[in-house]
């Protein structure tokens, strides 16, 4: 089975089921020279793992991390780190209905059908259960990105109908963590948290997004074309588990936009070099980030198994059968896929920043990309 890897330099590569014994991840390509901990690793992982709230699953899961290899006493060599998380809470007698009658908008059928067969406790490795790993690689791509001086944000900025106002950067980081939807517009999360209830108990979910932002980026990033930011980005966080949409900058709203309304300007920062007035291109131009944040949205529908009765076949005996799928199941998604967006963003940048050679050789012993380090054009002033 492919699709179990991701990066070109900083690699991940991940494994693991649902119900299985354990996760694991192991991460190829970071630097030597990088303090780590496993407190590092756990910090993120907590802030994923099941039972926060009463909005969440209530799978008992600790979602504790080791870390098995690549350190020396607390300091990276640069070889692969090895990490496991445990499974401890798996409980696979309620999945036993649908070995071979698939539930509604899963990929029961579909993974069946490719391989033959299926690990079908919990949903096996299709289950969101397999972001742990992400969030466990990303906090590792984050320690790099902070040395670097570059930071990472997300919040839930809209579940179902109700919307967020916009937040700064600084209230992302603040607030966001405060309360259990992840909003980090207090008056909102109220709303939202709400309104997710009605639909728990009405036996129902719903869908919303996380908006995200980084900054800190600097220019020169990424390629035009399918080496691009924003294909890269795509790719990560369409990943994720229940993700229909991905947008950055104006994203949709930019089909309504003439071109001399987009359009943006362009004039000298405090350094002297050229830098776009505004940033409705979302800190991307051509594929290649700009210097500016680069912002965007994931959109994740409702989660699917709801207890509600549903229609399915069994392809075994030919029936036609109602179902009702029961178990520990979150009605909403974007509160934990906070984390799970960040940790992707956080992956795709540090591969760009260690193949153009950004890391700082000062603060690791970087191991840098066979790519030269990016041109950066100098203001016609300077020179």
């Amino acid at each position: 089975m492919n699709g179990n890897e991701f990066g070109r330099l900083f690699q991940v590569t991940t494994y693991g089921e649902s119900h299985g014994p354990s996760m694991g991840v192991t991460v190829s390509g970071c630097p030597a020279g990088l303090e780590l901990t496993t407190a590092d690793i756990q910090r993120e992982l907590d802030r994923r793992k099941p039972g926060q709230s009463m909005i969440t699953t209530s799978r008992n899961e600790p979602d504790a991390v080791e870390i098995h290899s690549g350190l020396q006493d607390g300091v990276t060599t640069g070889t692969p780190i090895g990490m496991t998380i445990q499974n401890k809470d798996s409980r696979s007698g309620k999945y036993e209905p649908f070995i071979t009658a698939p539930r509604p908008s899963h990929g029961d059928f579909t993974y069946s059908a490719k391989f033959g067969t299926r690990n079908w406790g919990g949903g096996g490795r299709s289950s969101a259960r397999e972001t742990v790993n992400w969030v466990a690689a990303g906090a590792i791509a984050r320690k790099i990105l902070e040395q670097e001086g570059i930071t990472i944000g997300a919040h839930v900025n809209q579940i179902g109908e109700i919307s967020a106002p916009s937040v700064t950067f600084d209230q992302l980081l603040a607030t966001a963590d405060e309360n259990p939807v992840r909003c980090a517009h207090a008056e909102t999360a109220e709303r939202m948290q709400a309104r997710i209830e009605e639909y728990q108990e009405a036996g129902d979910s719903i869908g919303g997004s996380i908006y995200f932002e980084v900054q800190g980026v600097p220019r020169g990033l990424g390629a035009p074309r399918f080496d691009s930011i924003s294909a890269r980005l795509g790719q990560a966080l369409l990943a994720v588990p229940a993700a229909t949409g991905f947008e950055f900058g104006l994203g949709r709203e930019a089909r309504a936009y003439t071109g001399s309304e987009r359009n943006e300007d362009w004039t000298f920062d405090d350094a002297g070099d050229p830098i776009p007035v505004g940033n409705d291109h979302g800190g991307i131009q051509g594929g290649i980030t700009t210097g500016q944040p680069i912002y965007g949205e994931l959109t994740l529908h409702a989660p699917t198994s709801i207890p509600q009765t549903q229609s399915t076949v069994d392809w075994e005996t030919g029936e036609q059968e109602e179902i009702q799928v029961i178990g520990r199941h979150d009605p909403v998604l974007p509160p934990r896929g906070v984390p799970v967006v960040e940790a992707m963003v956080a992956l795709t940048l540090v591969d760009f920043l260690l193949l153009g050679g950004h890391v700082n050789p000062d603060r690791l012993d970087g191991q840098l990309g066979e790519y030269d380090t990016p041109y950066h054009p100098h203001s016609p002033k300077n020179e």
